[in-house]
């Protein structure tokens, strides 16, 4: 042991722990909101002509794994560069419902997922964050992260309000994150309906959408490190979010 505690921990979860990146690539052409613009990138300087590379970007700020803040749907609620950096590391809890999204990917996350989940793992503690894990995930390679059926109408899981609304009143969770583009289930999101991201967004929480590899994270026990950059009065950015978690045995 040193005489700097920090040192030390900053040591052992290197040491002893596991890290798992729970964010995507973004690139062109990659799943996303339905209604938003492709990503356009154009190299500005090359090593070859300047001496160095440089790139300009022009995304959406809602784009790939990225952070959401509350003002991207409640108006006079606090941006992107006003949450405080020590909402981004917290405890991590997974919501397993892989298996039900699998069985019917219409599948709308309730009251009853976080309550089977407590039953086993005990109840999710204030100040974390709260992460659906439906799998989804594995289709970001192919695009298929709506799942249209033949007719065009769009089948993938969300979460559902009286979900969040326990979340928020009875577990004063700080932030939630899922594997999908959106919030809400997909039909939802066809009609034009939100509800659940309105929902949490307008309770002063963040939320972090298109997570990715939570399937290696433990339902419990394991940190989330989440963070943006911080552009003044951001709605939302891409982000760089991965789990700290025990080493297998």
């Amino acid at each position: 042991m040193s005489e700097h505690k920090l040192w030390d921990i900053a040591a052992s979860l290197r040491d002893d722990y596991r890290t798992i990146d729970l964010t995507h690539a973004f690139h062109s052409g990659q799943p996303t909101f339905s209604g938003f613009p492709d990503e356009e990138r154009e190299q500005l300087y090359s090593i070859e002509k300047d001496g160095f590379n440089v790139d300009r970007y022009s995304i959406v700020g809602q784009w790939g794994t990225h952070i959401d803040a509350p003002g991207h749907f409640a108006a006079g609620e606090h941006l992107l560069d006003a949450i405080g950096p020590e909402e981004f590391i917290l405890p991590l809890v997974v919501l397993d419902a892989s298996e039900d999204a699998a069985q019917n990917p219409d599948f709308v996350a309730g009251v009853d997922l976080i309550e089977r989940h407590e039953k086993k793992y005990g109840q999710i503690p204030p100040r974390s964050f709260v992460a659906l894990r439906t799998d989804w995930s594995k289709r970001w390679e192919s695009g298929d992260m709506y799942n249209p059926d033949l007719e065009g109408t769009f089948h993938s899981p969300g979460w559902g309000v009286p979900a969040l609304e326990f979340l928020v009143e009875r577990r004063a969770v700080t932030a939630i994150g899922h594997e999908t583009t959106d919030t809400d289930p997909g039909r939802s999101v066809q009609a034009g309906k939100l509800p659940a991201e309105t929902y949490i967004l307008s309770t002063g929480r963040w939320q972090i959408e298109l997570l990715t590899r939570l399937a290696e994270v433990p339902a419990t026990g394991a940190l989330i490190s989440a963070t943006a950059p911080k552009p003044k009065d951001g709605y939302g950015f891409p982000a760089r979010a991965y789990a700290v978690a025990p080493r297998e045995e």
